[in-house]
């Protein structure tokens, strides 16, 4: 509450064609960031840590003048939110939480209201992972108050995405509704060119699977399914674990509609991709579909499925706690 009753205003950005420092730390995070979205978080993060402490470090101890300082933060507090991304999906959650709180700290250095706000926005969807949904609510609508008039449409419909995942999770019906259509009215005037790059992974199919999941937490199964289908078909083969995600909740809405064997089947395509992901969140993704399954009671139909299923390694790390 207190950052977004505050009265800061964003710098203004340096000539980064001159700052090399400011440039090299940002096309790593952009390096390390492909490797997040092919391998999960779990895969090069100690890599990424590690670069921030010897070469990132030292940096933003150097004197420097005020522009070029205020877009090394800028740099670095992008560079840390990815470190708390990919230790939010390699189950580290206290660490992540850390990290996205030291993010938000050094982008309000650097001035920038929009990143720290954007840091909420993925503390919101961390929260409402973690089963805080209050909590990631109220971050979701801080960072749209608190960047109104600042943020572009991408963003802003982004932070009413996350609001409306928290809001479905509650079982609001009427509030994830009215998240939707804002962030769906919002999405239409978007004009990507003036996206920072750190949301530019937001398109068509992120759109999509992020209505899919509210209305998979809904029980609206159909309509599920066709947002999620959408997804799945448009995700690049850039973002292998958002596919996966896509892919698994497209899962779990043929599994509630009725539909088993259908279910089944799309879930070994996601096993498939997931089982080159370095991801607690794939881990927990697939628990959720197992239990579901469980409790649809057994059928004939399991046994080949099952049998297929097995083979994986990630099918015996999602066994049952």
């Amino acid at each position: 509450m207190q950052w977004m009753l505050a009265d800061t205003d964003q710098a203004a950005p340096a000539d980064l064609g001159r700052i090399a420092g400011v440039e090299g730390i940002r096309r790593t995070t952009e390096l390390f960031a492909r490797l997040d979205n092919q391998f999960g978080g779990g895969h090069a993060r100690q890599a990424l840590v590690q670069y921030l402490r010897s070469d990132v470090l030292p940096l933003l101890d150097e004197h420097q003048p005020g522009p070029v300082r205020r877009d090394l933060y800028r740099a670095t507090a992008e560079a840390v939110m990815l470190v708390a991304w990919m230790s939010y999906d390699a189950g580290n959650h206290g660490l992540a939480q850390r990290y996205f709180i030291q993010a938000t700290k050094i982008a309000d250095s650097a001035g920038d209201r929009v990143l720290s706000a954007s840091i909420m926005d993925a503390m919101s969807h961390q929260a409402t992972f973690v089963g805080k949904y209050t909590q990631a609510a109220q971050l979701a609508q801080a960072a749209q108050a608190g960047t109104r008039g600042r943020a572009t449409a991408t963003l802003t419909a982004h932070f009413s995405l996350m609001e409306a995942r928290a809001l479905a999770r509650q079982g609001d019906a009427t509030g994830t509704d009215r998240a939707i259509s804002k962030a769906v009215t919002l999405f239409d005037k978007r004009k990507p060119d003036d996206d920072p790059e750190w949301i530019r992974y937001v398109d068509e199919a992120e759109l999509a699977a992020e209505i899919g999941h509210c209305f998979r937490d809904l029980g609206r199964h159909q309509d599920a399914a066709g947002y999620l289908l959408q997804s799945v078909c448009g995700t690049s083969d850039e973002y292998l674990r958002s596919n996966y995600f896509a892919t698994m909740v497209l899962a779990d809405a043929h599994l509630a509609a009725g539909d088993r064997e259908q279910a089944q089947s799309i879930a070994l395509k996601a096993i498939d991709v997931g089982e080159h992901l370095k991801s607690a969140r794939t881990v927990e993704y697939l628990r959720e579909f197992r239990a579901r399954l469980a409790l649809a009671g057994p059928s004939v139909m399991d046994r080949s499925f099952i049998s297929a299923a097995e083979l994986h390694t990630l099918w015996r790390l999602a066994a049952p706690a």
